[in-house]
Formats: structure tokens, C-alpha cells, sequence
């Protein structure tokens, strides 16, 4: 269903209030960890993460994104840092920012569109093995590794495997104790039985785990079983707000014309720009109401936010799948929770840094690994294996590759595979629309040919768009050999939510390539009728 986000953004303040609560405790520890884990002062991090909530938040069209600093970029950004310096490579930031603004206005979140299903259902898998598989080292008091690195090589030398090794030697009783207890009582607060006692809809998990984390940090100070500072959130505390232009720094412009700077701000521009309409893609497949965040709007959102963050010395930022999936399954409705994890996070460092300061990672640790488990349920792999070897093989391959390498390559490589697996099925052009037939109250026919892939879910996406309201449509399947999974859940998805709202009379589903066990379609009204317009190859 494609909406505005804005009509009436307090409509379900309390769900946004506790979900953006959770991403800002998610956020913190993983603004300053991308930050060390770049080689930029910490301070960037939080000021990303800020710009991200506020202002990306306040402009974008996304009712779960949330964007920030993000993983993907630490490679580049530390190279880049390291080459051109600080100051310097904060140009390139804003020049980046320029870039996107620009890709928006040339409609390039287009992009997006042309993942395949499997591949955006790994990514989240994988995102979600990866966060738990990161997570527990951090769980039991070990955190030589910088939070918010997701890929293999760890910046301390290990990978994600060794560092589960490693750990063994240096847990920690206090952080593991807490862990465990926040995991059970997360665990608890998720069962039905739960949900169903008012005051625990009001009071949420995450809060009351932090909450403890807290308490205990204060009554356990001293005895051997005490919280150490280097397992607690580390925020620079100010002796006053006098103090905030001293610790922020400026973009140096006359660095404009270096051509390093610019290839740089054109690197981070394309990279960003992949990793957030992965992103959006993804969100928007967990969406249970199928909402479609506009890609183009989110690009000049995006670019706005990187030209803010780079003239106030902020790091790079993306819509990032952790905090906007954590936003998801923790409740959240509307870009309002965004806006509000920003704002805590520059209430907090402004005036409470001491409270964060007493919030084990341990506590957060337990946050995450739930998190992670909704991304990678088991049902998940059930079902994309029920879907058959088309689906599966690439789900499994984007999984394996993430894990093993890092967000942007394991896509590649699980796009690839998609891709080897629609070239051997030999598709073809799946139908021909003509724009110029679609009037109001005409009666539409779209026939879908032999081979149907994913490669063409965005051109089907637009004809079932402008479809007009009051109209009635046919699609018809009846000569295709193939029709990929996308394709049907794209039609499935028009049909109970964009048809409803234009008020499409009928859709009347022609071809067995359009039913599986799975789907919804099979079940919609029938209808024949003689004066269809056809809109064929």
C-alpha cells in the first residue's frame, strides 16, 4: 500500500515512543563503535545518529527506516580519513550527501526494485545470525571488538568465529549474569500471556531489562561480581553545554577541487545510496501492512542528512537494516519513532551522558540477540525452502556470503546466483502495457508470457499502480511456463491492499503459474468477461 506517512504522524505515539526508545538504546552503542571502528572520533558517530533520527527521519518517507552511521562504510571511511583527513574528508561527506539529492532527482531508487526476494530474505536472515553471533561475546563481558562491525575480519585482528573462541577466556560473571537474566525476562515479555496484563503493555522489555542493568551497575560497584567501566556505555560527559562548539568540527572547503575528495564523496554516495534502498527494500518486505517507502524521496532525505552531518563533523550515514529492523519488531507504526530515537540521543548526551554511562553492553548485548532471532527465525528457512530450489539456493547463498564476507559483497555474490538461476530458465519480456488505453471504469487485461523473473517486478509494480480506480482487470498467466515467486507476492500484495484502495470491481486470476500453496490469489472472485482490453507481447 503506498501512503503518506505524515497525515497524522501521532496517531500511535505510544507503540512509536517504546519502539524508538529501543532503537536509541540499540543505536548508542553501535553510533560509537562505528565511529572507533572508522577511525573518527567518537563524537562523529552520535552526531550521525542524531542527524539520522532528526533530520533524516523528520524528511524521509519510511515508516521504519532509521539511519545513522553505518557498518558498510567503515572500510572506506577509514581509508579515507587516513588519507585525507578529518577535516578534508568531511567535504566529501557533504559533497556525497549533494550526490544523493541529485540520484533522488534523477529517479535512481528505481534500483532497489531489482533485487530478487530470496536475496532481500537472506540479507535479513543473515543480518540476523550476524547480530546474535556478534552479540555474544559482548553478552559475556568480552568486548575487545567495536560494536556495529558486521563484517567477518574483525578490526582487532579476529573474525566473527575466532572471537567466539576467544571469549571463552575472559568471560566475565557480572555482564553474563546480566545477559542471561535480560534475555529470559526479553523472552518473557514476548509470550502471549504476557501481553495480555495492561501493565506490561505500557512497561516494555527493553526498558525494564535496561532499567536493571542500571540498578545493578550502582548496587554491585566494588564486590567482585561489579559492572568494570569498559563494559558499560562510554559517552564523553561535558562539564557544560558551553562546551559543545569545542568538540565539534568543520568541513575544510578548500579541499573542494582535490580529486580524491571527490572520488571519495562519489564512493560514499554510491555506496550509501545501494545500502539504503537495500534497506527500504527490506523493511518493507517485514512491513505486515506491504506499505512501499518512495525510494526517490528516501535518496534526497538521505543526501540532506549526509550534507547536515558533514558540516557539523558527523560520520556518513544510511537507512541501517539493525536499527530499522529493531524498530519493526519492537512496535513501531510511523517515522515518529525514528524522529524520537534521534532527539533521546541528543537529550542523553546532553544532558544525561552519566545515566548512559551506567548502561551495561551486556543489557544491550541481550537487546540485540532478540533481534536478531526475529530476523532469523527458523519458520524463515522453512518457508523459503517449501518455495522450492529457485528460492532457496540463492536465500542460502546470500546467507553464506554476508556471513563470510560483508553486507554489500554477500548481496553480490547471492545476486549472482539469483541471476544464474533465472538465465538457466531462459526468461523473456513478461508483457507489454500500452499507458495510453488505461481510462477510468475500462475493463484491463495484463498477459504475462512465458518467463516471468524478478527482473521484471518493477515494471509490473507500475502497470498495477496505474491501473485507475474503478476499473477491472485480468492478469493472465495461462501461457507462462515460469512466474517467479516475486512476481506472484507482488500481485498477491496488489490484491489485498492497492486494489482495495482504488476499488478495483474485479481481478479475475487466469493461469496455474499464479497459484501455489502459498498464495492468496486462487482465492479472489472470477469473472468472465468478453470486452477486455489486452495489453499483450
Amino acid at each position: 500500500m503506498y501512503m503518506s506517512t505524515t497525515s497524522n504522524p501521532f496517531k500511535f505515539w505510544k507503540a512509536d515512543l517504546s519502539a524508538g526508545l529501543v532503537v536509541f538504546l540499540v543505536a548508542v552503542p553501535l553510533c560509537l563503535g562505528i565511529a572507533l571502528a572508522s577511525g573518527a572520533p567518537p563524537l562523529s558517530g552520535i552526531i550521525a545518529g542524531i542527524v539520522g533520527g532528526i533530520v533524516v527521519g523528520s524528511l524521509s518517507g519510511s515508516k521504519f527506516g532509521v539511519s545513522g552511521p553505518a557498518a558498510g562504510l567503515t572500510v572506506i571511511v577509514f581509508a579515507a580519513i587516513a588519507s585525507l583527513g578529518f577535516k578534508a574528508f568531511l567535504t566529501a561527506v557533504i559533497l556525497a550527501g549533494v550526490i544523493q539529492v541529485v540520484l533522488g532527482y534523477l529517479r535512481a531508487g528505481i534500483i532497489g526494485y531489482y533485487f530478487p526476494n530470496s536475496v532481500i530474505r537472506g540479507m535479513l536472515a543473515s543480518i540476523g545470525i550476524i547480530i546474535i553471533l556478534k552479540q555474544i561475546p559482548h553478552a559475556f563481558g568480552y568486548d575487545a571488538d567495536y560494536e556495529g562491525s558486521l563484517a567477518f575480519g574483525q578490526p582487532d585482528g579476529q573474525n566473527t568465529f575466532t572471537e567466539l573462541l576467544n571469549f571463552v577466556s575472559y568471560i566475565s560473571p557480572g555482564p553474563t549474569l546480566l545477559a542471561i537474566t535480560s534475555l529470559v525476562l526479553l523472552f518473557l515479555w514476548e509470550q502471549e500471556f504476557m501481553k495480555k496484563i495492561p501493565l506490561f503493555k505500557i512497561v516494555q522489555g527493553p526498558l525494564v531489562v535496561v532499567a536493571l542493568g542500571i540498578a545493578y551497575t550502582l548496587l554491585m560497584q566494588g564486590s567482585s561480581w561489579e559492572i568494570i567501566p569498559e563494559h558499560l556505555v562510554q559517552i564523553q560527559v561535558l562539564d557544560s553545554l558551553m562546551d559543545i562548539g569545542t568538540l565539534l568540527t568543520f568541513p575544510d572547503f578548500g579541499a573542494i577541487t582535490n580529486p580524491e575528495v571527490i572520488l571519495t564523496a562519489f564512493t560514499i554516495a554510491i555506496v550509501a545510496s545501494l545500502e539504503t534502498l537495500l534497506c527500504v527494500e527490506a523493511t518493507d518486505k517485514l512491513d505486515p501492512d506491504k506499505f512501499i517507502t518512495p525510494t526517490n524521496r528516501e535518496l534526497k532525505a538521505q543526501g540532506v542528512g549526509n550534507i547536515v552531518s558533514g558540516l557539523i563533523g558527523g560520520l556518513p550515514l544510511t537507512q541501517v537494516i539493525v536499527r530499522s529492523s529493531a524498530n519493526l519488531v519492537s512496535g513501531g507504526k510511523t517515522k515518529l519513532s525514528a524522529i524520537f530515537h534521534g532527539a533521546l540521543i541528543l537529550i542523553f548526551v546532553l544532558f544525561l551522558p552519566v545515566v548512559l554511562n551506567l548502561i551495561p553492553l551486556s543489557v544491550l548485548a541481550a537487546i540485540l540477540i532478540l533481534v536478531g532471532f526475529k530476523l532469523a527465525k527458523p519458520s524463515s528457512f522453512v518457508e523459503m525452502f517449501n518455495k522450492g530450489w529457485y528460492q532457496f539456493i540463492p536465500f542460502i547463498a546470500t546467507i553464506a556470503a554476508i556471513l563470510l564476507t560483508d553486507l554489500l559483497v554477500g548481496i553480490g555474490i547471492g545476486l549472482t546466483v539469483g541471476l544464474v538461476f533465472i538465465l538457466y530458465s531462459n526468461f523473456k519480456s513478461p508483457f507489454f502495457v500500452d499507458k495510453d488505453a488505461y481510462h477510468e471504469n475500462d475493463e484491463f487485461k495484463i498477459v504475462l508470457s512465458q518467463e516471468t523473473s524478478f527482473l521484471n517486478k518493477a515494471s509490473i509494480m507500475y502497470a498495477l499502480r496505474n491501473i485507475p480506480s474503478d476499473s477491472k482487470l485480468t492478469i493472465d498467466a495461462s501461457n507462462s511456463v515460469f512466474v517467479d515467486d516475486d512476481v506472484r507476492e507482488l500481485i498477491e500484495d496488489f490484491i489485498d491492499h492497492l486494489a482495495i484502495e482504488k476499488n478495483i470491481k474485479t481481478v479475475l486470476i487466469h493461469g496455474e503459474r499464479l497459484h501455489s500453496n502459498n498464495s492468496k490469489v486462487h482465492l479472489q472472485e472470477i469473472v468472465d468477461k468478453d470486452n477486455m482490453k489486452s495489453a499483450t507481447p
